[in-house]
């Protein structure tokens, strides 16, 4: 109950300072909006609306305030702005309209469990070839370190155009950067977990004269899974950004890349917002989801 009320007051608090800030954000678009409708909107003595800051501006003219709240186009929309648009695109329109987050969304997500498939499993064998080869360890790991050092927003058209350039169209490029962003954590912690057992318990498997592979599957592929899937919770999260970039470059008309896209285009802050939090609404389903697999493999392997 303690930890609920505490998520509560954060939640609560976060609103009433998106509310106050969307006040210095929108006022000088609701008095210029008003000036232009011929009301006296700053004090005579000020030279011009444009020398005063907004947070004057917001003392000189207060009766401004509850219009801050309900702009068509605010630079910052408000949270009940941002509410209503995600219920009307999510409940109130057709599944199969372009007008609505399920169908953006289910585009995306299609590219984001796509790339994580793909993703997850190089980085698996990435990591159980970096643990029993030197050579791959040497060899393999740095240029893992490297690639993520590359700006995703710079790769994503090459990786686009070079697809798009033998014929590989649709989602298999968004898939492609999906899984370029979440294979990296999964090595990682992969390797990690399959490094976890300690001395003791290999000098017990070799007291057992077990081999390799009994060793692999008996001690160190169950070692690895808390490990694996804490990396599989940010794989998953990185996968859904790869998607949402992959789609920006190509000027994609479906997922919520796009709906970003023509948000921007059109100045549709309201659409920007709310595709923005469908994404997190989707990233954050996806983490619990995979929270929940992880405490049933968990159970069942005697681990939680």
């Amino acid at each position: 109950m303690k930890q609920l009320m505490a998520v509560v007051t954060v939640v609560a608090a976060l609103i009433v300072i998106w509310y106050v800030a969307c006040i210095p954000m929108n006022i000088k678009g609701i008095l210029t909006e008003a000036e232009r409708a011929g009301a006296e909107v700053v004090p005579p003595e000020a030279k011009t609306r444009r020398d005063m800051s907004e947070l004057k501006l917001v003392a000189d003219n207060s009766f401004a305030i509850p219009a801050t709240w309900s702009q068509e186009r605010p630079r910052l929309p408000a949270p009940h702005q941002v509410g209503t648009e995600l219920w009307d695109t999510t409940f109130n329109k057709k599944i199969t309209s372009k007008r609505s987050l399920v169908f953006h969304g289910w585009v995306t997500l299609s590219a984001t469990l796509l790339g994580f498939a793909i993703g997850t499993g190089l980085g698996i064998l990435l990591a159980v070839g970096i643990v029993h080869s030197k050579v791959m360890d040497m060899s393999v790991m740095p240029w893992a370190i490297v690639s993520q050092t590359i700006p995703i927003i710079a790769l994503a058209p090459m990786i686009i155009v070079v697809l798009y350039s033998v014929g590989v169209q649709g989602i298999i490029p968004k898939a492609v950067i999906s899984a370029y962003l979440s294979f990296f954590p999964v090595v990682v912690g992969m390797v990690k977990g399959l490094r976890s057992p300690d001395g003791p318990q290999l000098d017990l498997l070799r007291t057992y004269n077990a081999s390799k592979s009994q060793g692999f599957w008996k001690l160190r592929l169950p070692a690895s899974m808390p490990y694996l899937f804490a990396s599989l919770k940010i794989g998953i999260a990185a996968s859904l950004v790869g998607a949402i970039v992959g789609e920006l470059p190509t000027g994609a008309v479906a997922g919520l890349g796009a709906r970003l896209l023509a948000g921007s285009y059109y100045g549709q802050t309201v659409q920007i917002w709310s595709a923005l939090f469908a994404a997190a609404i989707l990233a954050a389903g996806l983490v619990g989801l995979l929270g929940l697999i992880e405490r049933s493999v968990l159970k069942r392997m005697g681990m939680a």
